[in-house]
């Protein structure tokens, strides 16, 4: 699912080619992805675009009159450009935008139809769209600790809950734990004020350090290859592979569709975490120590 770095990579790509230009139409290829009826999706044609902006992990597109565009991409959608006169379009297209200069089209791979633009008016329609979650940038330590520590969660899930933090999910909240040396496991209630103020360090440096580094792969074009999954990650989808800090192998706790990679001597104290459904199996041949591996 595009975050933080990712989305924010795809608004600076999207100013720089449909602010201020009119959009044209809106062609929609699969009706599953409008989520709203009123205003119509025919109201945004002969508009302008006045803003663009993020709301968690959804990209607003302004238009004249205080309409909105709101993309949600989920799991497996995202945003291709073609330049005005471009014979082919991307596959698996469900929605393409046509401007005046080019075409925005959003793809969703897979059968799942996860991802939806919904078409709102006003403040009070993008206000209805947003779940809450504080913008690390927009906020200081304090209020960091107070959204932090207001509920009892594991750090995963703190950092993944749109409601209380704006824009972080599954990838970039293993990377910005790793770099705080935390557990994914750690309860937010047992925190030291210390660990608080390494964790807030480590979430602003971790997304704009790759919100950076996806900004210098695109190289100014639009970004096509967006992924939750890179080679420079430390341990986000690198279960098996050498820790880039100490060179243990990365672990992995398996849920759901999800999973979350840490490095036990980095982020545990070289305890390894159980993961449901191996320990079950392992039974007492579950490893408890990074050490036991070897």
């Amino acid at each position: 699912m595009p975050e933080f770095p990712d989305i924010e990579v795809y608004l600076e790509a999207l100013g720089e080619r449909i602010d201020g230009h009119v959009l044209a139409r809106v062609r929609l290829k699969n009706p599953f992805l409008l989520r709203t009826a009123v205003p119509p999706l025919d109201a945004t044609a002969g508009r302008r675009v006045t803003n663009l902006r993020r709301i968690g992990k959804r990209i607003v597109v302004g238009l004249e009159g205080g309409l909105f565009l709101v993309i949600h991409l989920m799991i497996a959608g995202r945003l291709h450009w073609r330049d005005a006169g471009a014979a082919r379009e991307p596959r698996n297209v469900l929605a393409t935008f046509e401007f005046d200069d080019g075409s925005l089209h959003l793809t969703e791979a897979g059968t799942k139809r996860r991802a939806s633009l919904h078409v709102v008016e006003g403040d009070a329609g993008l206000a209805a769209l947003d779940p809450g979650g504080r913008d690390v940038f927009a906020i200081d330590l304090a209020e960091f600790s107070q959204a932090l520590r207001a509920r009892n969660h594991t750090l995963k899930r703190a950092l993944t809950d749109p409601h209380i933090f704006s824009g972080i999910g599954n990838a970039y909240s293993d990377e910005i734990l790793h770099a705080a040396k935390l557990s994914p496991l750690a309860l937010t209630s047992k925190l030291t004020d210390a660990d608080v103020a390494t964790l807030f360090d480590a979430t602003r440096k971790t997304l704009l350090a790759w919100k950076a580094r996806l900004a210098g792969q695109a190289g100014g074009k639009f970004p096509e290859k967006v992924t939750a999954f890179h080679d420079e990650m430390a341990v986000h989808g690198r279960y098996g592979k050498p820790c880039p800090v100490c060179g243990s192998p990365v672990q992995r706790i398996v849920y759901a569709d999800n999973e979350t990679n840490y490095c036990a001597r980095c982020q545990t104290g070289g305890r390894i975490l159980a993961d449901r459904a191996l320990s079950r199996f392992l039974h007492d041949d579950w490893p408890r120590n990074i050490d036991e591996l070897g």
